[in-house]
């Protein structure tokens, strides 16, 4: 399971979700673990049902993509037994997390082999990212690196800022950015790059 963080909300970890998600090879399980403010489902366009663990559900556009809404209403031991649950399917899990440095941003670390920080290029942003980054390994799991969002190219620095080697970055696209073409060769070469150094 690797988990997609970052430090504030609209950092473009939702949008990296689905994006990796349909450009890593094989079936993946994209998770929403976003309890308050939960998006992925909408993104992906599948429902949210009103059950308290509402079904995974195949993406309409890819059918090597399921994905997994957010819960309503479970309490926080529940909610880390289906993290667990996610983390054991035999499919790689993609986890959209809560922005922030709370409870609910760490259950979903806590429950990943391994982070993927997502952030764009300003300082406030980079500065709650590298707090992300720092809170995933003090729970013990390792920041396999960093992706730059809406931004064609980034300083080195922000691996140094991250503690973690920049992956990549992924350019602005026009709505519904995942359609773009140069938003999805950017995620392919992100997921190629995952894979190809065994970040996985």
């Amino acid at each position: 399971m690797l988990a997609i963080a970052g430090g504030k909300g609209g950092s473009g970890k939702t949008t990296t979700t689905l994006g990796l998600a349909q450009a890593f090879d094989g079936d993946v399980l994209a998770v929403d673990a976003d309890r308050d403010m939960p998006n992925l489902h909408a993104m992906a366009g599948v429902e949210r049902p009103a059950d308290d663990i509402p079904p995974v559900q195949s993406h309409p556009n890819d059918p090597s993509v399921s994905v997994a809404p957010a819960p309503r209403g479970v309490d926080d031991d529940a909610f880390e037994r289906w993290l667990e649950s996610l983390a054991s399917d035999d499919r790689l899990a993609l986890v959209d997390c809560p922005a922030g440095a709370g409870p609910d941003a760490a259950a979903p670390l806590r429950a990943a082999d391994a982070v993927l920080v997502v952030t764009p290029l300003c300082t406030p942003a980079l500065r709650d990212a590298a707090k992300t980054a720092a809170m995933a390994r003090a729970l013990g799991t390792p920041v396999v690196g960093g992706v730059v969002s809406r931004a064609r190219v980034a300083p080195d620095a922000v691996g140094d800022v991250l503690d973690a080697p920049l992956l990549g970055t992924i350019p602005d696209g026009t709505s519904p950015v995942l359609t773009n073409p140069t938003v999805k060769a950017a995620y392919r070469r992100l997921a190629d790059d995952i894979r190809g150094e065994g970040l996985l």
